[in-house]
């Protein structure tokens, strides 16, 4: 295969956990895949940019790269620390340059942005957000973050949302629990992440009974996070991901919960009977995450050539 037969564009996932390195068309197809555990960053680069090299080897040269990264990061490009991870509890990665280690060797565009930006571009440009102008993806998983899109074109400011270390009202079962965030302690992600789940209740949500109270606080935190969206950002759609989310049974347990929150006060059909088309699983499955870095690649290119 040579380059005129396909435009190839490469994908990172960077993840605290684990990398997932990929290369596809733009239209979202994959075409090769690899994942590796996250260890430190020179080991990790290299394991990710070896993939690359040798997908270039076989197919054809990448006509750019994204790169979807847990954060926080730096997104302002005006900002010395461009492409950087910042204050991170994942060991040894603070201030890593991850933008500048893995784009500049192969001198194509680069599309750079966090993990859940990036799946909420995916799930709009491919998924279960298709149409709707603006949109939040969240995910809950290891930790707690969320991506927000509005017309297509993801949120920054003065860094990113972080809405996972936003703060909900306790749930009456869940008063003297600590939380798990090394920040923030009670913080959302601290209160309803996987290691908070298993931490309070000594099993993750797949294990526990239907009637454990711990399924109950947390489709109550998560519709909180959800009514607060709807508040304040007042997206068209949500789209909620991650291991946590895995659980099917959650979903129409959260959609109750924010009814409950919102009280009535927003009166759009969204929220009421369509709610089900409102706070959806995602489009893509669990390559939302790998999509998404493969996403910002095409916007690279597309900002490029535009």
């Amino acid at each position: 295969m040579n380059s005129a037969d396909i435009r190839l564009f490469g994908a990172i996932e960077a993840g605290g956990t684990k990398f997932v390195c990929a290369v596809g068309d733009a239209e979202g197809r994959l075409l090769r895949e690899h994942r590796f555990a996250t260890t430190e960053p020179k080991a990790t680069i290299a394991e990710a940019l070896a993939f690359l090299r040798g997908a270039e080897a076989e197919l054809c040269r990448i006509a750019a790269l994204g790169i979807a990264s847990f954060g926080p990061v730096e997104l302002d490009r005006r900002s010395p620390r461009y492409g950087r991870i910042l204050r991170t509890p994942k060991p040894g990665w603070s201030d890593a340059d991850l933008l500048g280690a893995l784009a500049e060797p192969f001198g194509c565009p680069a599309g750079f942005d966090t993990d859940v930006n990036a799946a909420a571009s995916a799930e709009y440009r491919w998924g279960a957000a298709a149409g709707a102008d603006s949109m939040v993806y969240v995910t809950v998983g290891t930790g707690i973050g969320g991506g927000v899109l509005v017309n297509g074109e993801p949120l920054h400011g003065l860094l990113h949302p972080e809405i996972g270390h936003s703060y909900p009202r306790r749930h009456p079962f869940d008063r003297d629990f600590v939380g798990v965030c090394p920040f923030h302690g009670d913080c959302l992600e601290g209160l309803a992440c996987g290691p908070a789940i298993a931490a309070r209740s000594g099993a993750s949500l797949d294990q526990l009974p239907h009637g454990h109270p711990q399924w109950d606080i947390e489709a109550d935190y998560l519709a909180q996070l959800c009514a607060n969206l709807v508040v304040t950002v007042s997206p068209r759609r949500i789209v909620m991901g991650g291991g946590v989310m895995s659980q099917q049974r959650l979903l129409p347990m959260i959609r109750d919960r924010l009814q409950v929150w919102l009280r009535g006060y927003i009166d759009r059909p969204e929220l009421s009977t369509n709610i089900h088309e409102y706070i959806v699983a995602p489009g893509l499955g669990a390559k939302s995450g790998v999509l998404g870095a493969l996403s910002l690649a095409v916007r690279a290119a597309e900002r490029t050539s535009g």
